[in-house]
């Protein structure tokens, strides 16, 4: 998926730097403290199995995985495309009466307005250590309270944005995806439908896998 997207593999590994702390403590978590039938090392409470050290290995990989595959997606794919796609695959549950254009349209400008709100979070961060705040130093319940003149005037922020965006879109007569054309018709073409059958057969063989105990 790499080679054929472009996306150099050096920027989905440098886009794991965020998680770290969370992969590195799945890892630690399952070395350390799952059970096994052979027992590698030990010191008091602490001991490294065999069963331990592949839960380990095998949970910081999906986590890796998991977190590479989504940046390599966004990467690639524009939120409208992305959601254009998500209302084209989910639009048979409309006849269940599911909103599934609504759904992909917040999905939208939830994907649209994450980089506005970190942008956001730079400058309120910044105005507040102008101001003498401190970060950094503390113990996790002082790193904690000094989060708080962060998070009020993001959240005040983000729920002014949410408002002037409504108003703007009810001034422009916005009524969901009743009687709504496209620019652009998405229709499935032959690599569409090659990748959909080796996503299945991927996904067959990985719960025939499991079946069998591999």
């Amino acid at each position: 998926c790499v080679r054929v997207s472009g996306v150099g593999l050096k920027a989905l590994v440098k886009g794991l730097k965020p998680v770290l702390f969370i992969i590195v403590f799945t890892g630690v978590l399952n070395l350390f403290f799952t059970p096994g039938a052979t027992e590698l090392w030990a010191w008091g409470p602490f001991q490294v199995t065999d069963t331990g050290l592949r839960n380990a290995a095998f949970m910081v990989l999906r986590i890796m995985l998991l977190i590479m595959g989504t940046f390599l997606m966004t990467y690639t794919t524009s939120p409208i495309s992305l959601t254009d796609g998500l209302e084209r695959l989910l639009n048979g549950l409309k006849r269940f009466h599911v909103p599934v254009h609504e759904l992909t349209m917040i999905m939208s400008i939830a994907l649209r307005f994450i980089p506005t709100l970190i942008e956001e979070t730079d400058k309120i961060m910044s105005a507040q250590k102008a101001r003498g705040a401190d970060f950094e130093s503390g113990n996790l319940m002082e790193k904690a309270k000094a989060l708080v003149p962060i998070l009020v005037p993001l959240f005040i922020s983000a729920f002014r944005r949410a408002d002037e965006l409504a108003t703007a879109m009810e001034c422009r007569c916005y009524h969901g995806g009743e009687g709504r054309t496209k620019l652009h018709i998405l229709k499935y073409e032959r690599r569409d439908y090659t990748a959909l059958t080796l996503g299945v057969l991927i996904l067959a063989g990985v719960i025939a896998m499991r079946a069998v105990g591999l």
